[in-house]
């Protein structure tokens, strides 16, 4: 392979056995994509500098795009519960109360990060598993009854034990 001058007068290689990215300031990448990354830029011939100053431009761009991937499903999750007929509608704030009771009884804080972090605490089926175990470990409510007799006249008492003077 000839080496190449740029207009700096310096000489490019190209490619180098292996490449050693910096992090781009608030963007985190995996192994694989980096891996997937590099033999895009071994490919090109890019020399280690042209890589890096690629992903720096491409990083920013990509988080942005995953992030507001993550909020559109997050905001689809929101409009699911807010429908839904179970936990939804008019019972709403009830049902979250529930859920919330449920999720502080049960679980920890490191389930509490990892539902917020992950916003897998908005997912319809997380949010009716809680609503279902707190109505599972709420007390029950009394329900009282009607004081009248029934239409017949005969109270239960009348019938069990007959006319009392």
């Amino acid at each position: 392979m000839e080496d190449e001058s740029d207009s700096a007068g310096s000489t490019r290689q190209g490619a180098p056995e292996h490449y050693a990215f910096k992090p781009v300031e608030g963007v985190q990448f995996s192994e694989a994509v980096l891996g997937s990354f590099s033999e895009v830029a071994r490919e090109l011939n890019l020399t280690q500098d042209a890589a890096q100053q690629m992903l720096d431009r491409v990083a920013p761009a990509i988080a942005h795009q995953q992030q507001a991937a993550i909020q559109a499903v997050n905001e689809q999750w929101v409009s699911q519960v807010k429908a839904d007929k179970e936990i939804g509608g008019d019972r709403l704030q009830q049902n979250l109360a529930i859920a919330k009771k449920a999720r502080d009884a049960f679980g920890t804080d490191g389930l509490r990060t990892l539902l917020n972090e992950s916003r897998i605490g908005n997912h319809p089926e997380m949010i009716r598993f809680f609503v279902r175990a707190g109505q599972a470990i709420s007390e029950d409510s009394f329900v009282a009854g009607g004081t009248r007799p029934p239409a017949g006249g005969k109270d239960a008492a009348t019938v069990l034990y007959g006319k009392q003077s």
